[in-house]
């Protein structure tokens, strides 16, 4: 079955909006009404099978809002999650990254084709002499691992690590999902930049892209937003800091606010022009594994889609072993009847977002506890069904 084919019947509508303090934002009654309850349907089994305290169910739809907000941000005080509650993005950071270096290349201070250690001299005669950032953001640089090692915690760590890190595959030839890998990348297009990572996208690229609510590092003012997110063992726990934390899972926000970001990776917010093309670069495919093209921070499904191909496409095959990738030459530039997605955890954060261009839909789904992926894919997968049929009826337009 298809995202367009699905029929909201097989979703139903019978749940309760009372069952976790449900609250919601935005539109008109009717489309509101029963918008909220397919999500409820999808959302309420979804948190009680996965023990999850509170989540945020965000969607656009053709430039219309709907935010509806579940449970508690802190099971200790019993604060509720309300659209002003601050999540952990986790690897959705990586989409943000990628614009930071795309933005840089727009700017004409780097070139995707650059190598790596003509912004990181230190690294001169080790293997980053022939990887380029491209293979750097699209994590086939040759294998790097998915975390450093645990010694690794500073700078002069991490300089030491690459120097002594050798590839098991010639660069650009396999897919190796990998945080030393993207986080190298928006490291040295900040240092192509001349400024430090974490101060152009606090100061120059959120801005830029109209979030308010949205941090590298949660300002004191607004620690009281800030969610807890929950371990295994159900503690209270927010994300600690480590090397290229920010570039790889670092990013703090609101529903609104990534509603904002998913509106402008569709062309729908009125951004500076270059900041618009650097948007509009990452969406350009390098790539395919299998059924997935791979962008820069996105991956790509053509639309319609399967929940199969998605949830293959987000398995832990694709996260923790490398895969064998058929390069586009040239690459695929952005198109509009297209899936992108991303999946985002630490370890008490889990999170999902996705968005079709042609549609002008996107959803995104933030929880304070990192629960499986595969519940998450499904669960966005049957909200933005539930939005088909009703576009396909003319209820939300």
């Amino acid at each position: 079955m298809n995202i367009r084919t699905n029929s909201l019947q097989k979703i139903g509508f019978v749940a309760s909006c009372l069952f976790y303090g449900v609250g919601a934002q935005a539109a008109d009654g009717n489309d509101q009404d029963r918008l909220e309850r397919a999500v409820n349907e999808i959302v309420r089994p979804l948190m009680k099978e996965n023990d999850v305290p509170g989540m945020a169910i965000a969607l656009t739809v053709k430039g219309k809002r709907y935010v509806f907000n579940y449970g508690v941000a802190s099971k200790e005080s019993g604060q509720k999650v309300t659209s002003d509650t601050i999540f952990e993005l986790g690897s959705i950071s990586k989409t943000f990254t990628a614009a930071l270096g795309s933005y840089a290349q727009v700017r004409g201070k780097l070139s995707f084709s650059d190598k790596a250690t003509k912004y990181m001299p230190e690294l001169a005669g080790s293997s980053f002499d022939r990887i380029s950032l491209l293979d750097l953001a699209t994590y086939s640089a040759g294998g790097l691992p998915l975390q450093f090692p645990s010694d690794v915690t500073d700078q002069d760590k991490m300089v030491a690590y690459y120097r002594k890190w050798h590839p098991t595959f010639a660069p650009g030839t396999y897919r190796q999902y990998s945080n030393p890998s993207i986080g190298l990348f928006g490291y040295l297009a900040a240092q192509a930049v001349g400024e430090p990572f974490d101060t152009l996208m606090q100061e120059k690229i959120l801005p830029g892209l109209g979030l308010r609510h949205t941090y590298v590092r949660v300002p004191p003012a607004e620690m009281a937003n800030y969610a807890y997110g929950y371990s295994k063992q159900g503690k209270p726990i927010r994300v600690n800091g480590g090397v290229f934390d920010t570039q790889a899972y670092g990013i703090k926000t609101t529903s609104s606010d990534m509603l904002a970001f998913l509106e402008a990776n569709m062309g729908e917010a009125e951004l500076d022009d270059k900041l618009q093309q650097a948007i509009d670069a990452t969406h350009v495919g390098y790539y395919r594994v299998d059924n997935t093209t791979q962008a820069l921070g996105w991956e790509i499904y053509a639309y319609p889609t399967t929940l199969a191909r998605l949830l293959a496409g987000n398995s832990s095959d694709m996260a923790f072993e490398p895969h064998k990738i058929t390069r586009l030459d040239p690459p695929q530039q952005p198109r509009k009847d297209i899936l992108l997605n991303k999946t985002g955890s630490t370890n008490g954060f889990g999170a999902y977002a996705a968005f079709i261009p042609a549609r002008q839909v996107g959803i995104v789904l933030l929880a304070n506890r990192n629960f499986p992926i595969p519940a998450r894919v499904a669960a966005a997968y049957k909200i933005l069904t539930a939005v088909e049929d009703m576009q396909g009826s003319n209820a939300v337009q």
